[in-house]
């Protein structure tokens, strides 16, 4: 290999050496390629050479003189151009090669008074090497492998790097191609380190937000999409590590999206991994449920293969939320009630996205739960959309028990469901029978309470001591409510047990009226304790909660509007 590299070398010489008949007297080996010159003609233009020789022909001047350049940048290329530049023989400069003649001119120390042939690269790269989009980049690809550090080393790769950004910033300005982003996809050419000079460079001359998304989301989507698979995790760890910082270009959130599911699906590293799900909570509220639902489900869309991380976004958006929204506070209240819309917008999503991936039948309730609860109860209005997907996941997991029923249902509130949602789940025999009861209970309460406070509103609500006699009254008529309630149950099971008793035999009738009594005041007993458990006057576990906040905002009474019925959604 080397045989025949060194006669090819040595037959491109022959052609352009002017004088043939004089026998060469130095032979200078490249990489393997062996170049028969001549000292006479070397020595004054390459001082490197000249250095060489000097030491070597001390004994016998006349003697040929070998030198090996195993280290010159650009190899025996572009050895041989250089050596054509002192014969005076014509040669080619181009974007592909200026790099490397620059840095070969510097390591051989080819400065004559002239210039000699760096002022040479230096007048095409002025006057057509980075003149254009194209050749600056094909100029700064040159500078990347093995000519990297030589080309830091005199600034031509920051020089590459300045004139690609100038070419784009023009581009947006005054487009020359169709269509105007026609630069972007140019940028996929370059390595992430050159991307990341390109990056610096716009940022320096105060490029646009518009124009770095642009230029970020085009490198890396077109990228990853050339990308082999055995280097794509490197390649994608490398493009995220170049990405703008969310202050000075946020990126879009589809594109994080698919970003992040890229990163785990080729097991990204944890940083790689950290550093997307935080760009992504940044902007979520501009995403929507289909891009959340990309980053949760397979390639296939089929599946649920990523809840974690999707789970960790929402927290990590909904604690960057409660952060500002204090600060907010503090200063405005518009820009308080806008945190508090971007939340109210998120926590829709979530519910949507959690009634998408309920369906799956293979779904963990930890999963589920923590998608679904990672929204605070009190950012969404109304938990209508949360009900709905927690009874498509009811529907879809038909073996749960009671309490794992209850874990599902933990996620929302049924205070907060309109009249046609507890309506529906009076009715809905999947759900557990405390959600159940919290909801027929909820609902008569309102009433009773409307009722009592129309009565006496315009007359006591100015007043504490009207507001007080409204109170008792509604405690009151909560009271007669838990009574008629706890009867008619009590009833019920009479008729119940009665019905057993006929059933038996009359040799059985005395200890079966011993047993029905036991279980009447058994029953009795854990009715009432179901009952206060299910009061919303009582703070506590389970299914109670708070509903001082129906009261009226002035003090006095409760008057609920009946709410506009609507059609429900839910199946």
């Amino acid at each position: 290999m080397q045989a025949s590299s060194r006669s090819s070398s040595m037959e491109r010489t022959s052609q352009w050496v002017s004088s043939q008949d004089v026998p060469t007297d130095l032979v200078v080996r490249v990489a393997g390629a062996a170049f028969p010159l001549h000292k006479a003609v070397m020595v004054p233009k390459c001082g490197y050479i000249r250095k060489a020789v000097a030491m070597a022909t001390r004994p016998d001047p006349a003697s040929t003189v070998e030198i090996e350049l195993d280290g010159l940048p650009g190899g025996a290329d572009a050895f041989e151009k250089a050596a054509r530049y002192c014969y005076g023989a014509n040669f080619e400069i181009s974007a592909r090669n200026a790099a490397a003649l620059l840095c070969a001119a510097a390591f051989l120390d080819m400065q004559p008074a002239d210039g000699g042939l760096a002022r040479r690269v230096e007048e095409f790269l002025a006057q057509a090497g980075l003149r254009t989009l194209p050749n600056a980049i094909a100029v700064l690809r040159s500078c990347e492998g093995l000519l990297l550090t030589a080309t830091e080393e005199l600034g031509v790769a920051r020089r590459a790097a300045d004139a690609v950004a100038l070419r784009v910033c023009n581009e947006v300005l005054f487009p020359t191609r169709s269509p105007p982003e026609w630069w972007a996809s140019e940028l996929a050419a370059l390595s992430p380190a050159s991307f990341h000079r390109v990056f610096t460079a716009l940022r320096c001359r105060r490029a646009g937000p518009e124009v770095l998304v642009a230029a970020a989301t085009a490198y890396a989507e077109l990228l990853l999409a050339d990308g082999k698979a055995s280097d794509h995790r490197a390649l994608l760890e490398s493009v995220v590590a170049v990405l703008p910082s969310a202050d000075d270009a946020p990126l879009p959130a589809a594109f994080l999206c698919r970003l992040l599911h890229d990163a785990v699906t080729t097991e990204a590293s944890a940083k790689t991994c950290r550093d997307l799900e935080l760009r992504l909570a940044a902007v979520l509220d501009q995403a929507t449920a289909g891009d959340l639902l990309a980053l949760a489900l397979d390639g296939a869309g089929e599946c649920v293969i990523n809840t974690e991380s999707l789970r960790r976004v929402i927290a990590a958006f909904v604690e960057r939320e409660s952060g500002a929204g204090r600060n907010r506070r503090a200063s405005l209240s518009g820009a308080a009630a806008l945190g508090a819309g971007a939340l109210q917008k998120v926590a829709k999503m979530v519910d949507e996205v959690a009634a998408e991936i309920a369906t799956d039948e293979s779904l963990p309730i930890s999963k589920f739960v923590g998608v679904a609860g990672a929204v605070p109860k009190d950012a969404r209005a109304t938990h209508d959309c949360l009900y709905r997907a927690v009874d498509i996941y009811l529907k879809a997991h038909p073996e749960l028990d009671e309490i794992e029923r209850e874990k599902v249902c933990s996620v929302m509130d049924t205070l907060k469901l309109s009249y046609t949602a507890r309506l529906h789940a009076s009715q809905n025999k999947r759900l557990p029978l405390q959600a159940v009861l919290s909801a027929l209970y909820y609902d008569q309460l309102k009433l009773r309470s409307a009722g009592v406070g129309h009565d006496d509103e315009d007359n006591d609500a100015r007043s504490e001591a009207g507001s007080a006699r409204m109170q008792a009254k509604a405690d009151a008529a909560l009271a007669r409510e838990n009574e008629a309630l706890r009867s008619e149950l009590a009833r019920m099971r009479a008729h119940m047990s009665s019905g057993v008793q006929q059933s038996k035999g009359s040799g059985s009738r005395t200890a079966a009226t011993a047993t029905v009594a036991g279980k009447k005041a058994s029953f009795f007993g854990s009715m009432s304790r179901t009952l206060s458990r299910l009061n919303p006057f009582r703070a506590g576990g389970g299914w109670s909660k708070d509903t001082s906040s129906i009261r009226d905002s002035r003090g006095g009474a409760m008057n609920v509007v009946k709410p506009r019925r609507r059609r429900s959604s839910i199946s």
